[in-house]
């Protein structure tokens, strides 16, 4: 049995030259923000979720991106909305939100 129950990865990449990263795309504003969110929520630590900041994780191609593991179910997103979503549906509610999923 895994320490976390989920472990939510943001990449948070920043690349020099103008090239495409998540880091532009507001991933620590989103990192920041859902950590915060699940803290508020009592869902933070030990058998339950913990949120942490990646290197790049490759994927800057798909928008910006995070990774839920141990499922590995990699996600773009928009805006707190969508992290909301993955929170209550995934995290929470055990169901991967099929309309932000990437392969």
């Amino acid at each position: 049995m895994s320490y976390f129950k989920h472990h939510v990865f943001f990449c948070c990449n920043q690349r020099d030259g103008g090239q495409d990263c998540c880091n532009a795309m507001g991933a620590s504003t989103a990192f920041a923000w859902t950590k915060e969110r699940i803290a508020s929520l009592g869902r933070s630590g030990a058998g339950a979720i913990r949120v942490s900041k990646a290197g790049c994780l490759g994927r800057c191609d798909i928008g910006p991106t995070l990774v839920v593991y141990p499922e590995a179910v990699w996600y773009t997103y928009v805006d707190q909305e969508d992290l909301e979503e993955i929170i209550q549906e995934h995290l929470i509610g055990g169901r991967p939100v099929e309309r932000l999923r990437r392969e």
